[in-house]
């Protein structure tokens, strides 16, 4: 992420950009790529990002800059897609909310988030992490059993940031 510019500011971004559907359109363009009435910015793996004054900055963090006046140390992207960058998809989290929001690893070969299996007593744990620290909801020989309780947990600790798939 590029460091905060002591001059970016919400005014700074009204008179560059227009935002319509998602994206920040230029209005009065800083090098000589852009061009006025374009979309601001490149995509890479991740995100969209978008050069001012020769440095770079996410375009998610510039959206809510623009309609907010403040840049939180987090944004979050309600729902999980980071190329979409609508004000209503955006919302300021903490750490916890934003990993709570992410989407089921690639890595989980059970398919359920917060479930794991214990070999040695045969059954499935439910654990999650509560403001940094591993809390255990029990072992259950059914795996649908076990998916209930951790949904129900991230629901009861996380609200809207539980993401259940």
């Amino acid at each position: 992420m590029a460091e905060q510019n002591s001059t970016l500011s919400q005014t700074l971004l009204h008179s560059l950009f227009e935002y319509k559907d998602g994206n920040l359109y230029w209005l009065k363009p800083t090098s000589k790529k852009a061009k006025a009435g374009n979309i601001a910015g490149n995509i890479n793996k991740k995100s969209r990002s978008i050069g001012i004054h020769n440095k770079n900055y996410m375009a998610h963090r510039l959206i809510f800059l623009y309609h907010h006046g403040y840049l939180p140390k987090l944004i979050d992207h309600v729902d999980g897609n980071k190329y979409n960058n609508s004000i209503e998809n955006l919302r300021e989290a903490n750490t916890t909310q934003n990993l709570q929001n992410a989407k089921l690893s690639t890595a989980n070969k059970l398919g359920y988030k917060n479930v794991s299996y214990k070999k040695d007593i045969k059954k499935y744990r439910v654990r999650i992490v509560i403001n940094g620290k591993e809390t255990n909801f029990g072992s259950f020989a059914d795996i649908e059993l076990a998916d209930l309780v951790a949904q129900e947990a991230r629901d009861k600790y996380f609200g809207d940031f539980a993401r259940h798939n």
